[in-house]
């Protein structure tokens, strides 16, 4: 029995590569930090600051701009390490309180206690994080629950050790803090760039793979012989140092102590790694998003200002914006990973 011929026009060609503008585009649309949602934030943001405030690019205005970014973005930081490993510290602005009221009070104004200064309240910062990291991880304790109580205890302890606003920053720390390098580039810019180094060499080691491990899927985690307690100790230890940087930050800043000078910061870290595109439930996000959505949130305050919103409705609107903004960067992500990278690709 012969077998029939077939007939009919030439085989069909294969597939080749999509063109590169699709390439771009599935690029531009995988990537995770900053997101296409966040940047396009940050850029409408900017520009509507550059609008209302003719200095904005001067090297004045971008160092109180930057000065002005560079605590809220740290605490951001500070709170994504922690919710990338499953968790969530609900008194991480009151860590930056207890140890900038440390190094205030160690300083007196004195450059040459700077540097004592300085580690003492760093290493208050991280034994507050290796508390809550002991009563999350070692007890098993709800993260919410047990932050928000060891909140109270570090507030309280901020007030025993600093309990009115007070105390002199070093002069040296504080002129520092205002200087300009390279005659435009302001010094907590510079910070906020290596802050955001330091999480790229981070992200890439041991560490960081096991945080986003035990963020994505604890029970995975432990059964690839990840340490999964001891990674989350260490997220909050680690989390309570940068936060004590904030702390730092804010004290150079302000140039004086104060024992509420955190409280208002550990909502708007939650909010700027929100919009940053960082899942609450851990193992998605980074800090690069994180900072852009503290910057964001930092010019949307300035904004609500010198657009003369009356005194008595700033906040009200304030937070209508922030919600605003959430939910936008929310819906933009969402669809970035919805939309199809090209046309036809499956066809």
């Amino acid at each position: 029995m012969s077998t029939p011929s077939r007939t009919g026009g030439p085989p069909p060609k294969a597939a080749g590569p999509p063109p590169l503008p699709a390439r771009a585009g599935r690029a531009l649309l995988s990537a995770r930090m900053p997101t296409v949602a966040v940047a396009a934030l940050l850029a409408a943001t900017v520009a509507a600051s550059a609008a209302l405030q003719p200095g904005f690019f001067s090297p004045y205005g971008l160092t109180s701009s930057f000065a002005t970014f560079l605590p809220l973005a740290t605490i951001a930081a500070a709170q994504t390490v922690i919710v990338l490993g499953g968790g969530i510290d609900l008194s991480i602005g009151a860590v930056v309180t207890l140890s900038s009221a440390v190094s205030v009070v160690l300083m007196q104004g004195d450059d040459a206690r700077l540097p004592l200064a300085l580690a003492a309240g760093l290493a208050t910062g991280a034994a507050c994080g290796l508390l809550n990291g002991l009563v999350v991880a070692g007890l098993r304790l709800q993260p919410i629950v047990a932050t928000f109580a060891t909140g109270s205890m570090f507030g309280g302890a901020a007030l025993l050790v600093l309990p009115k606003p007070g105390g002199t920053a070093s002069p040296l720390l504080t002129e520092a803090y205002r200087m300009v390098v390279l005659a435009y580039i302001p010094v907590p810019a510079v910070l906020l760039l290596l802050l955001w180094l330091a999480w790229r060499v981070l992200r890439r080691h041991r560490f960081g793979q096991y945080l986003y491990a035990v963020g994505g899927d604890a029970g995975a985690a432990y059964t690839s012989a990840v340490p999964v307690s001891a990674v989350r100790v260490l997220s909050y230890t680690l989390g309570g140092l940068i936060a004590a940087l904030a702390g730092t930050a804010l004290l150079a800043d302000s140039g004086a102590g104060d024992p509420t000078l955190g409280t208002e910061l550990t909502l708007g870290s939650i909010a700027a790694l929100v919009i940053g595109g960082t899942r609450l439930r851990g193992g998605s996000g980074g800090v690069g998003g994180a900072v852009t959505g503290a910057i964001v949130l930092s010019l949307i305050q300035g904004l609500v200002f010198f657009a003369g919103v009356p005194t008595d409705a700033r906040e009200f609107v304030y937070g209508c914006v922030i919600i605003a903004a959430i939910a936008l960067a929310g819906l933009l992500t969402a669809r970035a990973a919805q939309r199809p990278a090209f046309q036809g690709a499956n066809r």
